[in-house]
């Protein structure tokens, strides 16, 4: 797949959302998966882009569903499909989007996978004391935390922080304000306050970080970067994230999305605002946060059962 040549309409409409619509690196990396998987299709049924028509995406949906792709990842697929025929509409290459109706199997929503508060604070107050680790991987380590689980931030969001705002900025931390401003889904901007724990630890890691950045020029304006200066990857972030969580003695084998899960269902817990939550994670229908509503009633129900006399089995 990796070898195979792109249609020049499918090269063009990579470029459209990589440099129109900023889309992160994971969504662009899924979108020429996608897309290539399309091109693929098209060529085996001897049928040009342009000219796919609805029974052949049917047609190639039931291929995947045969193929053991659930309904969650067939809906992806279709979404990258009709994303990008929507834009050869509007720039006049196709009459009508043969995806527009096409929909993926049914399939159950899993809930989001959210530590407990007790592990997530475990996870949130953990301090590396080898005295042979790196003092700045350390104190860039803890701010990632801090700033995925106090703010519930996505992973692009985070790693795309400057130190200042600039046309090009995708986010940035008002220190003085104690506010995360970040670009989210849909190009949309949101601010986001930052609590004083995480405020010091960026503070600390911001001033640890100048230790990596001696030899690099021109000046690197990421917040987040590795020993080399150059801008946190998230596949490095991960694999430092799961390490970290089992230092910490956490059971559950954490990954970055999990803590902006924790985020908003503690936060749910805590306040039930649900439009609150919703506005700080940047939700554009307030239905994708309800989702976490039936987490935090699964979590009465444990204390119901833990608890309540009636809950209890006889022995």
């Amino acid at each position: 797949m990796t070898a195979l040549a792109f249609d020049p309409v499918i090269q063009r409409y990579l470029d459209h959302v990589r440099f129109e619509k900023r889309l992160s690196e994971r969504t662009q990396t899924l979108y020429r998966a996608d897309l290539c998987d399309l091109q693929i299709r098209a060529q085996a049924a001897d049928v040009t882009l342009l000219a796919v028509q609805p029974a052949h995406v049917r047609r190639w949906v039931g291929a995947l569903n045969s193929a053991g792709r659930n309904g969650r990842g067939i809906a992806r697929v279709l979404s990258s499909w009709r994303g990008f025929y929507k834009w050869l509409g509007q720039q006049g290459a196709v009459t009508a989007n043969p995806v527009i109706d096409v929909r993926a199997p049914k399939a159950a929503k899993p809930l989001p996978k959210a530590l407990a508060v007790d592990s997530a604070v475990q996870l949130a107050d953990y301090r590396c004391d080898d005295p042979t680790a790196d003092p700045c991987l350390e104190a860039r380590d803890r701010a990632l935390v801090e700033l995925l689980y106090g703010c519930g931030l996505r992973l692009s969001e985070t790693l795309g922080l400057d130190t200042t705002p600039s046309k090009q900025a995708r986010g940035w931390v008002d220190l003085e304000a104690g506010e995360v401003h970040v670009l989210g889904k849909g190009a949309k901007w949101r601010s986001v306050p930052v609590g004083e724990v995480a405020l010091r630890a960026l503070q600390t890691w911001l001033a640890a970080r100048v230790g990596w950045l001696t030899t690099v020029d021109p000046p690197v304006t990421a917040i987040f970067v590795n020993r080399q200066g150059g801008r946190l990857t998230p596949q490095h972030t991960r694999v430092r994230l799961k390490q970290r969580g089992v230092l910490a003695g956490v059971s559950t084998p954490i990954h970055p999305h999990m803590l902006r899960h924790s985020f908003a269902s503690h936060l749910l817990q805590s306040s039930g605002d649900l439009r609150a939550v919703q506005e700080l994670l940047g939700h554009a229908s307030i239905s994708t946060t309800q989702i976490y509503t039936r987490l935090d009633f699964q979590h009465l129900a444990r204390i119901y059962d833990q608890a309540h006399p009636k809950a209890k089995k006889s022995s």
